[in-house]
């Protein structure tokens, strides 16, 4: 009790002071925009650190138990003078430190191992900080929250729960604590401030664990083959992981490109929901969700390689959501255009884990937090929140494909078919239609050819409009329509009463509301 007294009496004095935030480096690596410099001036200011801007503190090293230590007794504003001898076996009264190892263990806040030990240069664990901070501050707490790598037997797992009770910690937005990973310097740092400074507190984040498996797409782009193991030497970009669906597309002939008709049906696009229907060898069966299809009520089915698809059990439904709406979007590994992680496709959306400057952190599915230029895709609350589109709007974002060339199953940034176009530029906008044209074709609003307006689609049909819809476009008014044709061709803006699509025309759908 009397070390919670001092530390709170030092804490009104810290508080008071709190708004004098120096503007000047802290450390050679710490300076006005590394990220806690604000938590790691509050601990300079209180005497807890000391500032010295020509030195690195060392803000990536892994922290020891006698540094942290040190920071724990100044924080607490302990006395250091006349402590009992804490009789280590690895610690003698000559030792550097030996006053704050005396002083912890006297306290009762860090002990030594079984051997008679207290291991001073030993790297400190996320587990054992957890451990530690509690019983020095006295956190008191729990919570529902399980973080997926802690289980309920863990030694510290009651320690990690009080401080995600407290707001001093949330885990990683994969779910996971990392309990035994070494903690840096400037992450322990962070941690006494938020203890400290309420201001500084963690906040609540938008994803939880609920143990539910959800199958997600691990790759940029996923072909859903008829059958597994189909594939020739030209497709090993992509079924590789990670896949590169640009190089795949760029390096097919004609005749290759038309070698996958039967062969692939769909695509699915990186971080998108599916379900596994059966396995194979090295191959899943899976459906994907959200592509409507009369053949499977679960999604649109097919094969793909089973290291295209991971399982998550993170809920982010509460996480903004960010869709991609330039043609090919990248994610970095850092907050900077200078260390690429994964090209992406127009339509993929990710949760937003946090809004930084010019840059989004988005979550991955295997790779945890990347980062995604704003500039490359609109940010919503979920996908129930885009906003309605304007008959332009569909317009415009179907002409930001022209020239693209045609993939057959294509529904990415990369290549498209015709159905893909469609199903893709209308998902983008808030708006599910089905995957494939002859399905496409029977659903929406019915609208004859003289009233047609921009954003409805044309259907076209063999037998001269009376057999089966093979082929769908998109009116933008003036009597044209912009499609993507076939295997030899891009997507292109051409007359309606171009042959053969003035005679094979099999009617018109309105799924602009």
């Amino acid at each position: 009790m009397k070390k919670i007294m001092v530390f709170f009496t030092a804490l009104l004095v810290m508080l008071a002071t709190f708004d004098n935030v120096s503007a000047a480096p802290l450390f050679k690596d710490v300076n006005d925009k590394y990220g806690s410099k604000a938590e790691l001036d509050f601990l300079a200011e209180r005497g807890i650190i000391f500032a010295d801007p020509a030195q690195n503190f060392g803000v990536n090293e892994e922290i020891t138990r006698l540094e942290a230590s040190a920071m724990i007794i100044r924080a607490l504003g302990l006395e250091t003078v006349d402590r009992p001898d804490p009789n280590f076996t690895d610690v003698t009264p000559e030792d550097e430190g030996y006053d704050i190892i005396a002083t912890i263990t006297d306290e009762g806040i860090v002990n030594g191992n079984a051997d008679g030990e207290f291991m001073p240069n030993n790297k400190l664990t996320r587990g054992q900080m957890a451990a530690i901070l509690v019983k020095a501050f006295e956190l008191k707490g729990t919570t529902e929250q399980t973080f997926k790598d802690v289980d309920s037997a863990y030694w510290a797992s009651d320690s990690i729960k009080t401080l995600f009770a407290n707001e001093i910690t949330t885990g990683y937005p994969n779910n996971t604590y990392k309990p035994t990973a070494f903690i840096t310097k400037a992450n322990f740092g962070v941690f006494l401030a938020r203890i400290l400074n309420p201001e500084f507190k963690k906040q609540p984040v938008c994803y939880k664990s609920d143990g539910k498996k959800t199958a997600v797409v691990a790759v940029q782009v996923t072909n859903l083959w008829k059958s597994p193991n189909n594939n020739r030497v030209v497709d090993r970009p992509s079924i590789s992981n990670p896949t590169d669906i640009q190089k795949w597309a760029k390096s097919m002939s004609v005749s290759q490109k038309l070698w996958l008709v039967g062969k692939t049906d769909t695509q699915a696009l990186y971080g998108q929901e599916v379900v596994i229907l059966k396995s194979s060898g090295n191959w899943h069966e899976i459906a994907v969700k959200d592509q409507y299809t009369p053949r499977n009520k679960a999604g649109y089915p097919g094969w793909v390689p089973k290291s295209h698809v991971t399982e998550i059990t993170t809920d982010y439904t509460d996480c903004q959501l960010a869709i991609v709406d330039t043609n090919i979007a990248t994610l970095y590994n850092e907050p900077k255009k200078a260390n690429k992680f994964m090209d992406i496709s127009y339509t993929t959306m990710l949760p937003v884990i946090k809004e930084e400057g010019d840059w989004l952190h988005v979550q991955t599915p295997a790779n945890g937090v990347k980062y995604l230029r704003k500039q490359d895709a609109k940010v919503v609350k979920n996908f129930a929140a885009i906003p309605k589109p304007t008959q332009q709007d569909i317009v415009d974002s179907a002409k930001m494909f022209l020239g693209l060339p045609y993939i057959w199953s294509g529904i990415s940034g990369f290549g498209f078919d015709c159905s893909g176009l469609i199903h893709s530029v209308y998902k983008n906008h808030g708006i599910m239609i089905p995957r494939d044209s002859f399905v496409q074709a029977v659903n929406g609003t019915p609208v004859a050819r003289k009233s047609m307006q921009p954003g409805d689609l044309l259907f076209f049909a063999y037998n001269q409009g009376k057999g089966k819809v093979y082929h769908v476009g998109m009116y933008i008014g003036k009597g044209q329509m912009i499609h993507a044709p076939n295997s030899s061709r891009n997507v292109e803006i051409v007359s309606i009463d171009t042959h053969p699509y003035k005679a094979n025309y099999a009617g018109s759908r309105r799924y602009l509301k």
